[in-house]
């Protein structure tokens, strides 16, 4: 008995020292991270400006060749977030594009020229006087470039830009002339198509059409409305695998998503442009890495997958792998009055192109960290991305989480599945997503009431 009582008492001290020591669900841990407190940002900040200095852009030191090639990625990214506003980094970009016209060049230089492509087209467009060599460039590329993409990439940012009409119906003549098949070709098609139409926009089908569609029966459908104007917020519902639509005390469930591009004016159908309208297939999610925590933040990416796209399980309902059977099998996905809509084919032709690896993530960057964010107010607690879609994620100055959308939407779209308890499924996010401009919109993001009403129709 004595024993016993010893061992009682042993135990007693055990438990009583284990709650000493743990924290209570009423006082959970708050956790710092060291990388979004202000001392941290501040010392970033300071890097990427001290990078902007005119020797820095030194061709004549620094020419483009493969030994130089990360060197010369590293600027043009700090380039892209400082956006600065001087002559020698205009001259350097409109230095680097003349290698456009060049007949040969290194898988390095080509990576290099393309990023300043990207880069080009966001800093002409935010100042076209200030970078008119860049202007030059791209005229040059359109003249002589034998590559359709950097051809297409030219001519779009022009085509933004304040040329005439008779100009522009120059160079639209000149790439006809130059590229005969241009039809064939997944970034002049979309290009020259969406000329063809700037001045008078196809009328958009009837949302309610779409909204009340099903692509396939039990899959979840994410819906993504955004303004044409990129600096706007978009308006996030969801549809759950009951084809219901999901609510929250009887409103439609609803977070707000960036999908502007950090290369403001960087179309669709080019690496690293907006995020394309269309349809996306949704698998699966990537783990949080906190090494790249400044771009992705603390929480899961939701992973999205476009057409012709490698790593979907299945594209197409009962079909393993990739879209197969082109733009015809792609348009069954849509409702009647939607599969001539050009808009909503831009994630057809995107992946077309070649893009990929779009996902719907947070980011651990201060929403004052990118310079151009400045331009769009509207959007000034969301950062931007390189084409995937931004949720809010807010630290304090102290490293503290404020605000993140990221664990809402994960939340959501596991319980949208409705699947068993029991239920064996490698993929527990899984569904579709559909990104559509509505063209009338008068406010962002777009009333939920101006949706329920479009609900409210069902064909």
């Amino acid at each position: 008995m004595e024993r016993l009582k010893r061992f009682l008492l042993a135990g007693v001290a055990v438990l009583v020292s284990w709650l000493a020591t743990t924290p209570t669900l009423a006082e959970p841990e708050i956790k710092i991270v060291p990388e979004a407190t202000a001392a941290a940002r501040t010392r970033q900040q300071q890097q990427q400006l001290r990078q902007v200095r005119p020797e820095t852009y030194d061709l004549d030191r620094y020419p483009v060749t493969d030994d130089n090639t990360d060197r010369w990625r590293n600027i043009l990214w700090t380039t892209a977030l400082v956006e600065p506003q001087e002559a020698y980094v205009a001259e350097a970009l409109a230095g680097i594009l003349s290698l456009t016209v060049q007949p040969q060049l290194s898988s390095d230089q080509q990576r290099v020229v393309e990023m300043a492509m990207q880069v080009g087209t966001q800093l002409y467009l935010s100042n076209p006087a200030l970078y008119a060599p860049v202007e030059e460039q791209f005229l040059q590329t359109i003249e002589q470039s034998r590559q359709p993409k950097w051809v297409a990439m030219a001519l779009s940012a022009l085509v933004q830009s304040e040329i005439v009409p008779e100009q522009l119906q120059q160079l639209r003549d000149r790439v006809h002339q130059r590229f005969p098949n241009w039809t064939r070709d997944a970034h002049l098609y979309p290009t020259l198509w969406e000329i063809a139409i700037r001045n008078k926009p196809p009328n958009m089908p009837p949302l309610e059409d779409l909204l009340n569609w099903t692509i396939a029966p039990g899959q979840p459908q994410l819906y993504v409305l955004c303004q044409p104007d990129r600096g706007m917020l978009c308006r996030t519902i969801l549809k759950d695998a009951r084809g219901e639509f999901v609510r929250q005390s009887g409103r439609l469930w609803s977070v707000p998503l960036l999908l502007r591009s950090l290369h403001a004016g960087l179309a669709w159908n080019f690496t690293r442009g907006e995020t394309p309208q269309g349809i996306y297939r949704i698998e699966g999610t990537n783990p949080p890495e906190m090494k790249f925590f400044r771009a992705f933040g603390s929480f899961p990416l939701v992973k999205l997958f476009v057409p012709y796209e490698a790593g979907v399980e299945q594209f197409l309902p009962g079909r393993s792998g990739r879209l197969v059977g082109g733009l015809a099998a792609y348009k069954t996905l849509l409702p009647p009055s939607w599969r001539n809509y050009f808009p909503i084919q831009q994630s057809y032709w995107a992946g077309k192109a070649g893009r990929s690896l779009f996902r719907i993530h947070g980011s651990g960057e201060s929403t004052t960290f990118f310079s151009n964010s400045r331009r769009f107010p509207e959007s000034s607690g969301w950062n931007p991305t390189i084409g995937c879609l931004s949720a809010a994620e807010v630290y304090d100055d102290s490293g503290k989480l404020q605000q993140a959308d990221m664990p809402k939407i994960l939340n959501v779209l596991k319980t949208a599945r409705h699947l068993p308890e029991q239920a064996n499924d490698t993929l527990d996010i899984s569904g579709y997503l559909i990104v559509i401009e509505v063209m009338d919109a008068s406010a962002a993001p777009i009333p939920l009431k101006e949706i329920e009403a479009a609900i409210a129709k069902r064909p």
